[in-house]
């Protein structure tokens, strides 16, 4: 999948042990770098964690 700059997504795993972020906290993608597969996103609550998508973290469109 990709994603563009403004699309709303919503998380649903990370692997991240240390953030606050939840099953269904939604966010906008700031950056998508399909090299990588990373998916920067600002999300509602105030994070700016990135999604590693080939690591384990999924988000879905919100």
């Amino acid at each position: 999948m990709t994603y563009k700059k403004g699309d709303r997504v919503a998380l649903v795993h990370t692997t991240d042990p240390h953030t606050e972020l939840k099953p269904d906290d939604e966010g906008t993608v700031h950056r998508f770098d399909a090299n990588l597969s990373m998916l920067s996103v600002n999300w509602d609550g105030g994070s700016t964690l990135s999604m590693l998508l080939d690591d384990g973290d999924e988000v879905r469109p919100a």
